[in-house]
């Protein structure tokens, strides 16, 4: 006999008070069970929320609700329901209407019954205040009792009237509270099922409440639906769990469940500003049951195919990683790309794409004409400091984007993964003269890094002159701080390697990016000491952004007088690739 599928709804709370007989509903608490621990804070929080939804109704469609976590139970031969998972929801819920009780007997309603395995359910069926010190269990649901009542009494009883007809409110009347009900079937192991959502502290996630929506609803529809949807599933999560494909997208993995990406797209959470946690799977639940499983994952496994399309574009993966990365919001900016893309040829997205570009790099919009491109770009890229920091770091990293694109023929790609797992600062390409170590330690630390490449020079005096001076002071006792002992060391050094003058100081021709660790290692070390380090973890294996490397070898300086010195003519010539590098991604955009 196959496995039936749970059964998986959003339930409005007036259904939880009766069983399918029409009957007052039981549910029975298992001895595994902890015991009821909500505080006041918690209860508070929850009739809070519900009152502001109440609020905020006004305008809504009618089909509007406030929803709450899953309720996980079992049905039990005696028609009663095992309480696997939300027990502490349910009983808030159970005193609220214990508290409102007579406003109840208006209504002509009658609350459901909790039962325990191994606790005394006489007090929750009649909170007595006297009797809350006789153990943890009866203190905590006083307490909530206490938390009832005063919101009650501060809010007045006709406001506490209208918040039990709306957390009572059938689907006619609309604007009520619903529960993510998720029945086990009578297979399932129920102290499996409570271990796996507690013990092991793995919540039932939106994406698997979606999961067992699309289960059920294509298993109904016949086996080969729910085969496809199983194994198209599969195979996006297997995708999603590619950290090159999911950093594309996102800037972290804090996301437990990757496919809820999907979900949420789909769905369009991200236009509704008070969405809830469970917004995606209302969506589902009601689309499900209007168009039927193969016609809604289809639009899941749309979303993902030019998600996937995008990541497989050489061009459109570069300039939306890009976007993405810089957006507050990445959900709704794919979102908008998604809109957009859908709607208007190729050729007019990738305008949009360059225009969208233009307006992150520099805060206007685009002019029409390429000369025009051509003077922003260069007065933008003229006018930024080093403490312009995100303005400076967009720059550097679409310029090591637009260089990748600017190779039709390479299939180089930016890794975006490796970027987004680690943490990178703008750094002088040669050091800054007002900028030098002040602390003992860092001083002797600076000194030994310029030793080090200088004893790597054979045949000059200058050198190993240097090196005697660093010597003498680094061994040393009897140095004090400022005797000026360490400027004059430190201005030899500068003048030796060529770095006695400005050098581009803080503009952008004296920056790149570089990450955080190596950046820290070498602090402000001059450009041979800092072009030693960096090759030597570009060859181990580390990465290093394309125009960083690129800074380092001089591949942008056109005479190549000494590969050590950053002379004021590279900073020049740097400057100009970066400003010809963007521009001849942005002029393009209208010609092609």
């Amino acid at each position: 006999m196959p496995h039936q599928s749970a059964t998986i709804e959003l339930r409005p709370i007036v259904q939880l008070l009766k069983d399918e007989n029409d009957e007052q509903a039981r549910y029975f608490i298992p001895s595994y069970q902890r015991g009821y621990r909500w505080n006041r804070i918690q209860v508070r929080q929850l009739l809070n929320d519900i009152w502001e939804f109440i609020q905020a109704s006004d305008g809504r469609p009618r089909s509007s609700f406030y929803c709450l976590q899953p309720l996980v139970v079992k049905k039990l031969p005696d028609g009663s329901y095992e309480v696997v998972d939300g027990q502490q929801r349910l009983t808030t819920i159970h005193i609220i209407m214990s508290r409102l009780s007579t406003m109840m007997a208006l209504l002509e309603k009658a609350s459901f019954v909790i039962s325990y395995e191994t606790r005394d359910e006489a007090f929750l069926r009649n909170i007595d205040l006297e009797r809350s010190d006789e153990n943890v269990d009866f203190h905590h649901m006083a307490e909530a009792w206490r938390a009832v009542d005063e919101w009650v009494n501060r809010h007045g009883a006709p406001h506490a009237l209208k918040l039990l007809q709306h957390l009572l409110a059938d689907e006619e009347i609309g604007h009520n509270v619903k529960v993510i009900w998720y029945e086990l079937t009578s297979q399932d192991d129920a102290v499996a099922a409570f271990t796996r959502l507690n013990v092991g502290k793995i919540p039932l996630t939106e994406s698997e409440l979606i999961r067992a929506l699309f289960l059920r609803k294509a298993g109904k529809e016949g086996t080969a639906s729910q085969l496809h949807v199983a194994y198209q599933w599969d195979r996006i999560e297997h995708r999603l769990q590619e950290d090159a494909f999911w950093y594309f997208l996102q800037n972290s993995s804090t996301q437990t469940n990757r496919i809820g990406l999907l979900f949420d797209l789909v769905a369009q959470t991200w236009k509704d500003k008070e969405n809830d946690d469970h917004a995606a799977f209302s969506y589902f639940s009601a689309a499900l049951a209007e168009r039927g499983a193969d016609a809604v994952w289809k639009d899941v496994n749309n979303t993902f195919l030019a998600l996937e399309e995008w990541f497989e574009d050489r061009h459109l993966f570069h300039v939306i990683g890009f976007l993405l990365h810089h957006s507050d919001r990445s959900e709704r900016e794919i979102g908008s790309l998604l809109q957009e893309s859908r709607s208007m040829s190729k050729h007019a997205f990738q305008a949009s794409l360059r225009q969208r570009i233009f307006i992150s790099l520099f805060g206007i919009a685009k002019p029409a004409d390429g000369d025009s491109i051509t003077d922003v770009v260069r007065d933008q890229c003229a006018a930024v400091q080093y403490r312009h920091a995100v303005k400076v770091r967009k720059l550097l990293l679409f310029f090591n984007i637009a260089t990748l694109l600017d190779n039709e023929k390479s299939n180089i790609r930016f890794q975006f993964d490796s970027f987004k797992k680690h943490s990178w600062d703008m750094e002088h390409i040669r050091s800054v003269s007002d900028e030098r170590p002040n602390s003992p330690g860092d001083r002797v630390s600076w000194l030994k890094e310029c030793r080090a490449f200088l004893a790597t020079v054979t045949d000059d005096d200058k050198a190993n002159q240097l090196i005697k001076q660093i010597d003498k002071y680094i061994k040393s006792k009897t140095i004090k701080p400022n005797d000026g002992t360490f400027e004059k060391i430190d201005s030899k050094l500068l003048a030796y390697f060529g770095e006695a003058g400005e050098g581009g100081g803080n503009a952008l021709s004296n920056l790149t990016l570089l990450d955080s660790r190596t950046n820290r290692g070498y602090k402000n070390a001059v450009f041979a000491v800092k072009r030693k380090i960096l090759l030597e973890n570009d060859q181990a294996g580390t990465f290093v952004p394309l125009c960083t490397r690129n800074v380092f070898l001089k591949c942008y300086s056109d005479t190549v007088a000494n590969v050590t010195f950053w002379r004021e003519e590279d900073a020049d010539d740097y400057f100009n690739a970066i400003c010809k590098t963007l521009t001849s991604f942005l002029v393009p955009a209208e010609a092609e």
